[in-house]
């Protein structure tokens, strides 16, 4: 009965959801704190004072990453309760960040909005005279007013304790538990190519970031880069082993991946991926372990939680990271060309098969 009732709250796929309207806004504001301080600059100036243009864009994609909390929850309660469930997310994600829960309490106020809402729409009856004040007034109101109340009187102060001890417990790893989170983050995040467990990761090292801690983000930052970087060199490996592991498209899929894996785009190689699906998790979750337990053994911290090449000048430790970068792509090559089967010329004239069906226009008619 528990079970039943916990899968019919569909937390996964609200999350996800949120997730989704998230990331957007941290590859935007996560650019642009990323150029504006690889020119040097920094994200505390004023902007109602001297500044320069770069000044601005790190201010402006720093206020953007300090935004999330909320974003998070507007996003969850959105999901939820659809347009009603915006404006009590949004309230109770400014309640969660001004008790300093942070996005962990921006993350469970989306839940408890959106929840809130759903409560009010069913039991708070009016008038038929006053029914057209529920969407405008009644809703957002209560579910506001509730959901802010418990966020900074009842459960704000817990979370923010909770998220102080977790970023205290992390910031005093040594180099051993080092190795083993990161050896975690580095499988989890590459084993299912910007899927839901790539995003949930994400969600948990987002939040460490934003109490302080930026190991692990910056390990996922490694992992996605490395993973169509990898792809890449095994094609080359391949060619070393005097071993064909790619048909013609994949080839050509492949020049696209590349340059989206420079900026952490991880998604390109999915259609190389769905051909050998096995092979090449097997790959990827070898060469993650590796990029991301040497990532955070060296403490590679990047200041932005998204970027790719980008985000390395904002590291203080820059090398650590170059270092795991280099092991992972290394490493996810040579598995990937070991095991990869060798494409056939039966195998090429399937695939042209298959491309000339595609194409075949003999159905269209023109009248």
């Amino acid at each position: 009965m528990m079970k039943h009732f916990i899968k019919s709250l569909r937390l996964k796929n609200h999350l996800l959801t949120a997730i989704s309207f998230l990331i957007p806004v941290v590859c935007g504001a996560g650019f642009m704190i990323a150029i504006g301080l690889a020119m040097g600059d920094n994200s505390s100036a004023d902007l109602t004072k001297s500044f320069t243009f770069w000044d601005a864009l790190a201010k402006l994609g720093g206020t953007g990453l300090g935004m999330l909390p909320m974003i998070i929850s507007t996003g969850i309660a959105f999901s939820i309760a659809d347009k009603p469930g915006i404006a009590p997310g949004l309230i109770v994600g400014l309640a969660a960040e001004a008790i300093g829960a942070g996005f962990i309490g921006g993350l469970i106020g989306g839940y408890m909005a959106g929840w809130l809402v759903l409560g009010t729409i069913k039991y708070v009856k009016l008038p038929n005279w006053a029914n057209g004040l529920m969407p405008m007034l009644i809703v957002p109101f209560i579910a506001s007013f509730i959901g802010s109340i418990i966020m900074v009187y009842i459960i704000g102060g817990p979370i923010g304790w909770l998220t102080t001890g977790l970023t205290h417990y992390l910031s005093t790893l040594n180099g051993t538990s080092k190795l083993f989170y990161g050896l975690m983050i580095g499988v989890l995040a590459s084993v299912d190519y910007g899927g839901p467990i790539n995003k949930t990761v994400f969600a948990f090292v987002l939040t460490m970031q934003a109490s302080g801690v930026n190991e692990p983000i910056t390990a996922l930052i490694l992992v996605n880069m490395a993973t169509p970087l990898g792809f890449t060199a095994a094609y080359f490996f391949g060619k070393m082993f005097r071993k064909n592991i790619y048909t013609k498209v994949e080839v050509e899929t492949i020049k696209t991946a590349f340059p989206m894996g420079i900026f952490e785009i991880v998604e390109g190689v999915l259609p190389i991926v769905l051909n050998d699906i096995v092979r090449c998790v097997v790959a990827t979750g070898i060469g993650g372990a590796v990029g991301g337990a040497i990532s955070m053994y060296f403490s590679a911290n990047s200041k932005v939680p998204f970027g790719g090449l980008l985000a390395i000048p904002t590291m203080t430790k820059p090398f650590g990271f170059i270092i795991g970068l280099v092991a992972n792509v290394i490493v996810t090559g040579l598995v990937l060309a070991l095991i990869k089967k060798r494409v056939t010329a039966e195998d090429e004239n399937k695939e042209d098969t298959a491309t000339e069906a595609d194409l075949n226009m003999d159905d269209i008619q023109i009248s």
